[in-house]
């Protein structure tokens, strides 16, 4: 609405974590498309609306380089320079505009520019901004990330969302606190639902949404609904925005998106296949898909490769198992529907990936372990594109590379770990070995700040007890089956067993850099 104010922007966004702003996964989804891209350490890397910097803070800490940010909220960046101090790594974070930073005269030349659903969410002369920046600081072979909410899948909702933004700009009382706002919202648009409106009637699928969106965060929220700018917008739009700064499109960082079995009718897959430019063949594949959010990877100069050199390239990769073997499903949820994984062909890659307690390996090496069991190169290749999509593998460091991080990643780690003495808002750990986000639950790190406290060695039991002393310091107690553990033994008893679980993380975590 014309003049209405942004009061998402005094409020903090969500520690929110984002796996694809990970320059080994922007590799690796160039890589699946034949695309060339000049990614090494140490990195030269700019996020532009970084809300709380955790995503950049962890790369920072896991990957040796020079880090860049800039967000708008004073408090998203104190939060930053904050963890940045803990760990030591090389990063600069600012509260400028885009235009402001956009004017500075000591930016160097960037490898990675990244922007997460920001795109979406500014007006176009910050658009303009954001532009100029890439094309005058994004070095060439250079990647830029964005990701931004897209038409035709938002459309539906678009009149709703209009609506609620109404609401909450003309029907809210003065000065009422935000998630009193997000509250009056949603039950307006529920009340809407229940009337039976035509609009839901003809678009059955908002009435849904009103209901998913009970269970969303509130000051994730706020940012969708109370901001001054919300623009979906489709991928040929943005593709010529980003051709004023000489990009072109070279894959989605979304790695699932690159199995057209579990995303596209065969129909769907004749038609994006028959037209000629790429820009149509994206649009088609956002209408197969209903495509509401894309996270797009622009290269600044792209360079396709052949077959031959995919092949070397992939054989040369590395990766890592970040999670038990365990914890591995072998069904894939797509856009089409879910799929269950060829176990003969998965399971000996998520073997292959834990031998040799978990240590990262070569797809090269990979393939000479499960090829015994009969499974191809291109299988493997799949699989590793799968797995690592599906967040059970991340792409792997070089050995010299995981080393050169190994103390901010550790000192980045013990500032998480204390701060889960008083929050569960981040749930991830920083590894050197991958350079990205690995996820550990707030009591797996209370557990791991008490076996690395030990003046000696130490049992799941002594963890537990000390987690325990952390939580009911505090005021806090467990729940279980849906109700709270009142006494002292019953919560220790619970942390006992959870402990015990961790205990059988720790050879993962110790392979990955984290324990």
């Amino acid at each position: 609405m014309t003049g209405q104010s942004d009061r998402s922007a005094a409020v903090e966004y969500i520690h929110g974590c984002y796996r694809e702003l990970a320059p080994s996964i922007m590799q690796l989804a160039l890589l699946s498309q034949r695309q060339k891209a000049r990614i090494s350490a140490p990195l030269r890397y700019l996020e532009l609306g970084f809300g709380q910097g955790l995503s950049l803070n962890i790369h920072a800490a896991g990957t040796p380089g020079e880090y860049w940010g800039t967000d708008a909220n004073p408090a998203h960046v104190a939060n930053a320079q904050e963890m940045a101090a803990a760990s030591g790594a090389d990063a600069h974070f600012f509260n400028q505009s885009f235009a402001d930073f956009a004017a500075r005269d000591d930016l160097p030349e960037f490898d990675v520019i990244a922007f997460h659903g920001v795109w979406s969410w500014i007006a176009d002369e910050d658009r303009k901004a954001v532009i100029d920046i890439l094309e005058r600081r994004l070095a060439v072979g250079g990647l830029c990330y964005l990701s931004y909410n897209a038409v035709p899948g938002w459309s539906t909702f678009m009149p709703l969302r209009h609506l609620m933004t109404l609401h909450s700009d003309l029907m809210a009382p003065q000065g009422q606190e935000v998630g009193a706002t997000i509250d009056g919202a949603l039950n307006f648009a529920q009340t809407l639902a229940d009337a039976g409106l035509l609009y839901f009637r003809a678009n059955p699928a908002a009435a849904e949404r009103v209901k998913q969106l009970r269970d969303q965060a509130k000051n994730y929220l706020a940012h969708e609904f109370l901001a001054a700018d919300w623009t979906p917008m489709a991928f040929s739009e943005v593709a010529r925005w980003m051709d004023g700064a000489r990009l072109s499109f070279g894959a989605s960082a979304h790695l699932l998106d690159h199995i057209d079995a579990l995303n596209l009718t065969v129909e769907g897959q004749k038609l994006i296949n028959s037209a000629s430019h790429l820009v149509m063949r994206e649009s088609l594949r956002d209408y197969a898909m209903n495509q509401q959010f894309r996270r797009d990877v622009f290269v600044k100069g792209p360079r396709s490769m052949t077959l031959a050199e995919q092949a070397e390239c992939f054989r040369e990769m590395r990766f890592a198992l970040i999670v038990l073997p365990k914890s591995v499903r072998y069904t894939v949820k797509g856009t089409l529907d879910e799929a269950t994984l060829h176990e003969a062909v998965y399971r000996p890659v998520v073997e292959a990936l834990a031998s040799r307690d978990y240590a990262a390996k070569s797809a090269g090496e990979l393939f000479g372990i499960v090829d015994a069991s009969g499974v191809g190169f291109p299988q493997l290749f799949q699989a590793l594109i799968v797995l690592t999509g599906m967040g059970y593998v991340h792409p792997a460091q070089s050995s010299e590379v995981a080393a050169a991080a190994t103390e901010t990643a550790r000192k980045l780690n013990a500032y998480l770990m204390e701060r889960a003495v008083h929050s569960s808002e981040i749930g991830v750990m920083t590894s050197p070995v991958t350079g990205g986000a690995v996820g550990l639950s707030r009591f797996s790190q209370l557990f791991l700040r008490a076996r690395i406290r030990a003046t000696e060695p130490s049992k799941p039991e002594d963890w537990a007890r000390e987690a325990w002393t952390v939580v009911s310091a505090l005021g806090q107690r467990l729940m279980k089956d849906g109700q709270p553990l009142d006494t002292a033994e019953e919560n220790i008893a619970e942390l006992t067993i959870q402990a015990e679980e961790f205990n059988d993380l720790l050879p993962l975590m110790t392979a990955l850099g984290i324990a």
